[in-house]
């Protein structure tokens, strides 16, 4: 017979634990950020464990790593406990028009240069008040911040952005080449032996999935002679511009940088898989109005 477990013998706190450790994953972190001892949430793991009839987290080098009951829990204990704190904090309807709040959103270089103007031309005609800023950190970080409310959204390309989260598909996209006009690479295709031999420019973009191109290509055993390296993707169309490198970037980016450097993109020879962009948002803030009414204008201009 399968085991019942009985609301009015589960103290919630206990649920706010088994959030913690979803996201910490150390006994000692979720110890600090709720102010307790480490025995005292030692001792509350083991009554989770208890009431559950689970082990729900096994300790290993890694940190402590749920089980596969405890990830089948995941989404919905994150979930309840969003709307039992939306309903304790509830306010009133976000008017866009009369706010004058700021929103914090992560996101990358690429981002800002796709979302950022568009945003902006949406908030001056729908919300003159509001004002954004951006922020950046490792997805790690970033959970922690969400969580406590100082990031409000999150747009991109975050594939370990999980547990804990909800998520929304605005679009995707493939990969492509770049180059500056009159390149001798300017034409309708390439191929790989073109693009291989051509000179490269290699953007490692950390905390982000992108890194995943050089992978696939290392995969497929397709080689480039990578002359410069950069950390990210605004200096991409500066350096392009001047140059005869090439330049493998999303499209979207790609479209956006076409006319102000004069740069051309072409399809890419390796064929490379298409990647969904997401716009990501913390359970707790799930019901709140204002976050709300941010998520719907993000989708309204750039989902699809």
């Amino acid at each position: 017979m399968s085991r019942t477990t009985q609301l009015e013998h589960l103290d919630l706190n206990l649920l706010v634990l088994f959030r913690h450790l979803l996201v910490e994953r150390s006994v000692s972190k979720v110890a600090e950020v709720l102010g307790l001892s480490q025995p005292a949430v030692s001792n509350a793991l083991s009554r989770l464990r208890k009431a559950l009839g689970d082990e729900l987290f096994i300790r290993t080098p890694a940190g402590m790593v749920p089980t596969p009951f405890a990830d089948q829990l995941a989404g919905s204990v994150t979930e309840a406990l969003g709307m039992i704190h939306a309903a304790l904090n509830q306010r009133s309807a976000f008017d866009p028009r009369a706010s004058d709040r700021s929103f914090v959103l992560s996101m990358t270089d690429i981002g800002e240069i796709y979302f950022l103007p568009g945003l902006m031309e949406a908030l001056r005609e729908q919300a003159p008040g509001v004002t954004l800023s951006t922020f950046r950190q490792n997805t790690a970080d970033l959970r922690a911040t969400m969580e406590a409310g100082q990031v409000d959204l999150a747009i991109g390309l975050l594939p370990d952005l999980k547990a804990g989260f909800f998520q929304r598909r605005l679009f995707k996209q493939r990969y492509v080449c770049m180059v500056r006009k009159g390149h001798r690479l300017d034409r309708r295709r390439i191929s790989l032996a073109d693009f291989s031999a051509a000179e490269h420019l290699m953007v490692i973009s950390s905390g982000t999935g992108h890194g995943q191109v050089d992978e696939i290509l290392r995969r497929r055993g397709i080689e480039r002679r990578v002359a410069l390296t950069v950390p990210h993707f605004v200096a991409v169309g500066h350096i392009l511009q001047a140059t005869d490198l090439v330049a493998t970037v999303p499209e979207r980016l790609a479209d956006r940088m076409k006319q102000p450097f004069g740069l051309v993109a072409v399809p890419h020879p390796a064929d490379l898989p298409e990647v969904g962009i997401n716009m990501f948002w913390h359970a707790k803030y799930h019901r709140d109005p204002a976050n709300q009414w941010l998520r719907g204008l993000v989708f309204e201009r750039f989902g699809g």
